[in-house]
């Protein structure tokens, strides 16, 4: 489908950009300082069979080459059955600890992991709930969504298996390097002059060029999920201008943008792993040729060189996997990257220490000479004085953009004024607690938003203690009694997201009666 630029120019303005930091050590503590609530359960039982399973694989090459070969085997005075079968017997109840461990291993780290997710997702989502407004209107409902599902769920991975297997890979590398000298020193400085390769592949740029690619599929995810949400949410306007085919042909460009970042992604990403495999023929190669050397030298007999070729093929496996995890970490540092920008972000509409609590309150408001911006360019109001005295009724009558919605905000304390002070009942806002102020006013929005669920859980959103009683002289003293009541459930009656079931008018009421 051929791309109108004037459409797909759309995309271009997100508020999303790639955050372009270095990798950085603090920002992964930050990460790791979720697994501390889990410090004395998950995290220790999670390492010790990390190290039961590690010492257990150590062992059994040792046991199969050294004893059981050279020993119980090729023994000079002849085979040695009785050590055959201790050998034998000894591997066989290494092999069921190993699964034992490995069990359990697998158990707890999935569930430290799933629980790390569960605090930080639910951390995020706190957080977000008290920024303040400005906070909103700066980024789309989509771009948020991506943060709070999509940008922690790519954590899932590093979590549930990549932190504790590093550890594991760690102790398992430096213990099959410790045997390799054991077995055979010569032979071990021989097949090591590939690391200066591995050290390449950790230190060259591919990685910073892998961590870019994550972060640009992590942006256009973004915008993805920001124009679906707002396709999904505007479906009525799209058909009522008949813009069904402009629209598809921007999702088109977005999809394709989406597309070509985690092919781009996957791409880089995949040449990684070749790459440490090349290391292994190189390393594999060298055992071979100075291995049979050594052998016909007399220097190692062939147990040792058994044990030693399982060492090694053990060798390649946690480096492959520290390239994986290595990439894991990558991916989770473009993610959290984006989560902590949310997490840094403070409410612009923030409590004093000592904030006062309001009582009951009379309801005088006072605007002392207020202007307040939006954007800091333009002012919405311009020295504002306006009083309305407790329990009396005002109607701020205007044309659009005169201000009326910023003065119900200001009032709320939505928003701070730029300049000037906003008094209820002479109490300067900025001194009172949110809690206590927001929760003794009610506000009709002109666009009603109405919650998936029961017409009584809609009725009772501010006052989740209100009794059903108290739900229906609400819904009386509005008038909306009788309509609730002709529904197929009454208050029981389900309503889909935004109330689309119902009509305006009726949206209308049960905003009225949420506010009684």
């Amino acid at each position: 489908m051929k791309q109108n630029p004037s459409v797909l120019k759309r995309f271009r303005y997100s508020t999303d950009q790639i955050i372009d930091k270095p990798f950085n050590w603090s920002q992964l503590y930050r990460l790791l300082s979720y697994f501390r609530p889990y410090s004395k359960t998950l995290v220790p039982l999670s390492i010790v069979m990390v190290l039961i399973t590690t010492a257990v694989r150590l062992a059994i090459p040792l046991i199969i080459g050294v004893y059981t070969l050279d020993k119980a085997i090729l023994n000079p005075d002849g085979p040695n059955q009785e050590l055959l079968f201790i050998t034998v017997g000894v591997a066989l109840g290494l092999y069921f600890i190993n699964y034992v461990a490995n069990f359990l291993r697998i158990r707890w780290m999935n569930q430290l992991g799933q629980s790390v997710i569960y605090d930080l997702r639910k951390h995020l989502f706190t957080h977000v709930q008290w920024l303040s407004h400005r906070f909103f209107d700066q980024r789309s409902a989509g771009s948020i969504l991506v943060r709070i599902l999509n940008d922690i769920n790519s954590l899932q991975e590093l979590f549930t298996s990549g932190v504790i297997n590093l550890l594991m890979d760690i102790i398992l590398l430096a213990g099959i390097v410790v045997l390799l000298f054991t077995l055979s020193p010569e032979l071990t400085l021989a097949v090591l002059v590939i690391l200066p390769l591995i050290v390449f592949l950790f230190s060259t740029s591919l990685r910073k060029k892998i961590r870019r690619s994550w972060q640009d599929v992590r942006l256009k995810q973004s915008k993805l999920n920001s124009h679906l949400n707002e396709s999904i949410q505007g479906i009525r306007v799209t058909q009522t201008y008949t813009q069904e085919q402009e629209n598809m042909m921007f999702f088109d460009g977005v999809n394709t943008e989406n597309f070509e970042s985690w092919r781009v992604a996957t791409k880089k990403n995949a040449m990684f792993r070749p790459l440490v495999e090349m290391t292994n023929a190189v390393g594999t190669a060298v055992l071979i040729w100075y291995g049979a050397t050594l052998i016909q030298g007399g220097t190692l007999e062939l147990g040792e060189f058994v044990s030693f070729a399982f060492y090694l093929g053990m060798f390649w496996e946690p480096i492959s996997r520290l390239g994986m995890v290595y990439n894991q970490l990558l991916m989770g540092m473009a993610s959290s990257e984006r989560i902590f920008e949310f997490l840094d972000e403070q409410p612009i509409v923030s409590e004093k220490t000592n904030s006062k609590e309001l009582s009951d309150i009379r309801g005088e408001i006072r605007f002392d000479n207020v202007e307040f911006s939006y954007d800091d360019k333009r002012k919405a109001l311009n020295g504002i004085d306006l009083h309305i005295k407790g329990g009396e009724t005002v109607a701020l009558v205007g044309h659009t953009g005169s201000g009326k919605t910023t003065i119900a905000n200001l009032i709320t304390r939505f928003y701070d004024p730029t300049k000037g002070r906003v008094l209820l009942d002479g109490n300067d806002l900025r001194d009172v607690s949110l809690t206590s102020l927001r929760s003794q006013i009610s506000i009709v929005l002109q666009d009603t938003f109405v919650f998936s669920g029961t017409i009584k859980d809609n009725i009772r959103f501010g006052r989740p203690e209100a009794s059903d009683e108290e739900v229906i002289e609400a819904s009386k003293a509005i008038g909306a009694h009788e309509f609730i009541m002709s529904l197929s459930d009454g208050y029981e009656t389900e309503v889909e997201e935004r109330g689309n079931v119902l009509s305006v008018g009726q949206r209308q009421l049960l905003s009225f009666a949420r506010a009684c």
